[in-house]
Parts: structure tokens; C-alpha cells; sequence
């Protein structure tokens, strides 16, 4: 495993594309300061600009650690070399997360076919954090051995490059996301490509860009164009 220095993050080779304005510290302080008044599924995808998320964060600081290198390396010991992004979860507290894994949910909201992937938690309480990768079929509730309860912890979901990402909302784990995590919707959100190459003919467009205005369609509101 490799330590992640978060005062300098190396995108893999690339330049972020918006740099986050809020350091990882900074950012993960702000929420857990929180942590009583957020619902769960708020910080579902919270490393995606165009999400829900942008109303509690930077979303942009949590996209700079999924796209370290230190992650993915990690992620590739796993996956091979084609990884795409396609969720990641902050939990002000691991106890959450141990919550969430003694309840079989990780993998339960997967929409990919065929079901593979892999984690990547990380520790963002304290000094010095290491990306550990854990594949699909292996993840389990021992995966936070050793990790402070109470201490926040951060969650990447990736796939890799040779399975798809299933958009259409009747697909089982779309209709269970559905039911169990109503402010979720798996369906629409934007994949990042990683590294490597997308093999399974993913759709990587859908996801990135805000919703047009209501008006935009039918021209300018009326009191714009001057009628009363």
C-alpha cells in the first residue's frame, strides 16, 4: 500500500482539470463537524461536481484522491490495468461503514455486468493515510480491523475496464438502491476512466453536465421578453 500525501496529490500523471479550493483535511473536518444533521446517502458520490454533494463540499477535493496515483495503484493490484470510478461514499464515522457491511449492502447497489470490482477505503481521520484495495467477493466487515470506529473514512467503487455499467433503471440493483436508498440514483451518474482503456462499451458521456433550465427549451420566461 502506498501513503497518500494530501498537501500534494498526483493525479496519475494529469493536471486536474478544477483543483479543489478545500484541502482533504479541511474538507472531511467540515462534514464530520456536521455528521449529526447529514443523512448517509447525501455523501453518496460526493467526489462528482455535478452532484448532490456540491451543497456540503468540494467536490473536487475528493475526485483528487480517487484519481491519485496512490489509489490507483491500488486499485490496479485488483483490477488490472482499465479501472473506471463509479461511486464513492464518505462515512463520518467507520462504525457506519461496519454498519453498512454487516448489513451485506456493498455490492447489493452494484448495477455491472458481470459483477466485479473492487473498494478502496481509506482513513481520512489521520496522519499519514494508506489506500487499502479489497476485491468485491472479498470485501467483508474485517476490512476495518485495526481502524479507529469513530474516525471518518472514505470509499471508492471501481469496476474494471471489461464490465458494464447497467443505466437502465429496472436493472435489479437500480431497483434496490431504489427502495433502501431513496435520495440515490445510480443510474445517471457520471464514470470516470481511470486508467486504461473502457472495454465493455460503457456509457462515460451521461452524468456531466448540469440539467438545462426549465426554460430553455421554450425561450426566454415572459417577463425576460418584456410581456406582461
Amino acid at each position: 500500500m502506498t501513503d497518500i500525501d494530501f498537501r500534494r496529490l498526483d493525479l496519475a500523471g494529469r493536471e486536474p482539470l478544477m483543483p479543489g479550493q478545500l484541502s482533504v483535511n479541511e474538507a472531511v473536518a467540515r462534514i464530520v463537524a456536521q455528521k449529526a444533521t447529514i443523512r448517509q446517502e447525501r455523501l453518496s458520490g460526493i467526489h462528482n461536481p455535478w452532484g448532490q454533494a456540491i451543497g456540503l463540499t468540494d467536490p473536487w477535493t475528493f475526485l483528487s484522491i480517487c484519481e491519485s496515483q496512490a489509489v490507483v495503484d491500488e486499485a490496479r493490484s485488483i483490477l488490472g490495468p482499465d479501472i473506471i470510478l463509479w461511486d464513492s461514499e464518505l462515512f463520518p464515522e467507520a462504525r457506519k461503514y461496519a454498519q453498512f457491511l454487516r448489513e451485506g449492502r456493498e455490492g447489493r447497489y452494484w448495477p455491472v455486468r458481470p459483477l466485479a470490482g473492487a473498494i478502496v477505503v481509506l482513513s481520512v481521520g489521520g496522519a499519514n493515510p494508506r489506500p487499502e484495495a479489497i476485491g468485491l467477493n472479498d470485501v467483508q466487515e474485517s476490512v476495518l480491523d485495526g481502524r479507529d470506529p469513530l474516525d471518518p473514512i472514505y470509499v471508492m467503487r471501481l469496476l474494471p475496464g471489461t464490465s458494464h455499467f447497467d443505466r437502465n433503471p429496472l436493472h435489479p440493483a437500480h431497483r434496490a438502491c431504489m427502495e433502501e436508498q431513496v435520495l440515490i440514483n445510480y443510474a445517471n451518474r457520471p464514470l470516470w476512466l481511470l486508467s486504461g482503456v473502457d472495454r465493455a462499451n460503457n456509457d462515460l458521456v451521461t452524468g456531466f453536465s448540469l440539467a438545462a433550465p426549465a426554460w430553455a427549451s421554450g425561450g426566454l420566461p415572459a417577463a425576460t421578453r418584456g410581456e406582461t
